[in-house]
């Protein structure tokens, strides 16, 4: 069932979603860590989304082909397109506040994961074929 690879994705959507919807006062401070500890949340968050999209849009095709680039195409789109629906939907909370700089470390997270996972596959590939 091709749905069902999908699923972690939906399920990762919706505790991003939910997880977004806290007010400011409801999210955890860490003092003087506190902006590399959120921001760095973003970047770990949707990069581990992008992981889960590119699983989704892979499929049954293993191993893959380094040439083969739909589903990490796929992936980034899903992962760019999610990060600004969140900061959207943050800007209706209260004390909350969309933030253009967030879609772009979310889309920085995402895109390191796909760029590693597009190296390791080709590296896996090349180390099949020589050995």
């Amino acid at each position: 069932m091709k749905f069902k690879r999908w699923l972690p994705l939906l399920a990762w959507m919706a505790l991003i979603f939910y997880l977004s919807g806290r007010t400011e006062n409801e999210i955890p401070s860490f003092g003087f860590w506190d902006l590399l500890a959120k921001k760095g949340a973003h970047f770990l968050a949707y990069s581990f989304l992008s992981l889960l999209a590119w699983r989704g849009a892979m499929g049954e095709k293993r191993p893959l082909p380094p040439h083969k680039t739909k589903p990490f195409l796929t992936a980034f789109v899903i992962t760019l397109l999610y990060a600004i629906s969140d900061e959207f939907h943050q800007s209706f909370i209260p004390t909350r506040h969309g933030q253009p700089l967030d879609v772009l470390i979310d889309t920085v997270g995402g895109l390191t994961m796909l760029l590693l996972l597009y190296y390791w596959s080709g590296w896996k590939t090349r180390k099949s074929a020589t050995g």
